[in-house]
């Protein structure tokens, strides 16, 4: 028998349609006082915004983080497995159809007979458009997602590069104190050998000397840890990586901050919260299509007999057809707490969407007011330091408070570079919306954006 079965689906595209809500959004910014706005660069414009700081080794090490690194290849596969999703919902828009063809051959009494029968099926939902809406939501973000991640892991790799810095410029400075404080030593030594100093000036000496080669271990332990790290964000085993010695950089560069309302395009996890409510505000048409009738319309015509008789179609034809509606009356409110529960989430993803943009802006004026202030400490700072290394040939206990004025300044400069990074990172860190994929050209895995975005 060659059949056709068609089961249609009477839901139409139901639910509310998608208006993004609105953000609290301020203004402007409370702590861009004092900060210089600078022109963008190309260079900031794009993905690549490591590149503001000019420092070749950190653009070769940066690089290698969206190729090798093993979280971003996990997110990676999440977000094409997002949209293999979309493509299977969209092969709901067209009707299925099977064949099933068989043969057989049976003997009785001595006498042989074939007989044929073949069955052919096939099932259609009309209206999938919800379903599909969904999907491609979810996909998107899931993308954002993967731009999050990427950006989170490239600050922590620039984040540990400028602590490495930090590190080596901290251990230059130990080495040299630590050659002062021991012909310091010896000076005291000599001057107790004398009678002219007493034994407790021999031990404040040993004593400083212990502390600085104490410091100068624990800085390299530090510098070990942050190289080691770099080499796992890059995907690679701490063996096989060495970042070479390099001067920590005294100035920072000029970041452009532009207006607030921009940062909900900049943010890859605003886009994800906001993408979120549209995948929510879509689950709430899929719920409510469970208060409509299912429709099905079947049919057959074929032939079931003899394969080898001349005339096949007019032999023996065998044909039906059929309708079925399929009304939920009764499944005890169930329906009703789907729509609800669907309604509540979105509720919830609005909350969620709305935090998360008051969450980038108050990150954006943290590091708005913590660079500035960086800056005017870190010029007090060095000018102790000039008046404290003027003093180190009075006495030694002014000396030790020099040194240890320097080692603040060495701190303060890097804790500036880790702001910077940070700012561009709250501020997008070059992503834009525009990176998302559209839903209607993720049709397949392959559509897939580089992880690099």
């Amino acid at each position: 028998m060659v059949g056709l079965a068609a089961p249609l689906a009477g839901c139409a595209e139901v639910g509310p349609d998608y208006l993004r809500p609105a953000a609290i959004v301020p203004a402007q910014y409370k702590e861009i006082k004092g900060w210089k706005l600078a022109t963008p660069r190309d260079d900031w414009a794009g993905g690549e915004w490591w590149k503001v700081f000019r420092d070749r080794e950190l653009d070769e090490l940066e690089a290698q983080v969206a190729i090798s690194n093993q979280t971003l290849k996990a997110d990676e596969a999440n977000y094409r497995n997002a949209l293999a999703l979309i493509a299977e919902a969209r092969a709901g828009l067209y009707p299925t159809v099977n064949f099933d063809p068989s043969l057989t051959r049976a003997g009785s009494g001595g006498g042989v007979s074939d007989t044929l029968s073949a069955t052919a099926s096939g099932s259609w939902t009309p209206d999938v458009r919800r379903a599909i809406e969904e999907q491609g939501a979810a996909a998107q973000v899931s993308a954002a997602d993967l731009a999050a991640a990427t950006l989170s892991a490239q600050s922590s790799l620039a984040t540990a590069y400028v602590q490495l810095l930090q590190a080596d410029a901290l251990d230059d400075l130990l080495r040299d104190t630590v050659k002062q404080y021991q012909h310091a030593l010896e000076i005291t030594q000599n001057q107790y050998n004398a009678g002219t100093a007493a034994k407790s000036d021999v031990i404040t000496a040993q004593a400083l000397l212990f502390a600085a080669q104490a410091q100068e271990i624990a800085v390299a332990t530090t510098r070990a840890q942050n190289e080691h790290a770099i080499a796992v964000l890059m995907g690679r085993p701490p063996s096989l990586l060495t970042v070479a010695r390099t001067k920590l950089p005294s100035g920072v560069p000029a970041i452009p901050v532009r207006l607030p309302s921009t940062l909900l395009e900049r943010r890859p996890d605003i886009a994800a919260a906001e993408r979120a409510m549209q995948q929510e505000n879509a689950a709430i048409g899929v719920a409510i299509g469970g208060y409509y009738p299912d429709i099905s319309l079947s049919g057959a015509f074929g032939y079931q007999g003899d394969p080898f008789v001349k005339q096949l179609a007019g032999a023996n034809p065998v044909w039906s057809y059929g309708l079925s509606l399929a009304q939920p009356l009764f499944n005890g409110g169930l329906t009703d707490a789907q729509v609800e529960a669907a309604r509540q989430t979105y509720q919830a993803s609005v909350a969620t969407y709305r935090q998360t943009v008051l969450t980038a802006f108050q990150q954006v004026e943290d590091e708005l007011a913590a660079i500035p202030i960086l800056t005017r400490e870190l010029r007090v700072q060095e000018e102790a330091v000039s008046s404290a290394r003027q003093a180190v040939q009075i006495a030694l206990n002014e000396y030790s408070a020099g040194t240890q004025n320097f080692t603040t300044v060495v701190t303060t400069r890097a804790q500036r570079l880790t702001d910077v990074v940070s700012l561009i990172v709250a501020l997008g860190g070059g992503w834009t919306t525009a990176d998302l994929p559209r839903p209607t050209d993720a049709q397949t895995p392959a559509a897939a954006p580089k992880p690099d975005m």
